[in-house]
């Protein structure tokens, strides 16, 4: 398991776009790929858990990814996210 906290820079937050783009990434994977925020776990892999999340410009999440190619989600994850996820 390997873990990472990453702030997000998203104007608007984790909103739809960024948040699908997110998933998006995290399939690529066959790792389980999770955050925390606020004492709450949320699925990369799912749109809403992502957007149930609720994630604003400046919050700081942290990513877990448990798997077979862990270490590569997490480096394209943490990458996505700092690039901005599209926008």
């Amino acid at each position: 398991m390997v873990r990472q906290k990453v702030t997000i820079k998203n104007p608007t937050g984790l909103h739809l776009r960024p948040a699908g783009n997110l998933c998006k990434e995290a399939m690529k994977f066959r790792s389980m790929t999770t955050f925390t925020f606020r004492d709450n776990t949320a699925n990369a892999k799912s749109v809403l858990s992502v957007l149930g999340a609720c994630v604003k410009c400046g919050d700081e999440v942290e990513f877990v990814c448990e798997g077979e190619d862990e270490q590569e989600a997490l480096e394209c994850l943490v990458k996505a996210i700092e690039s901005g996820l599209g926008e």
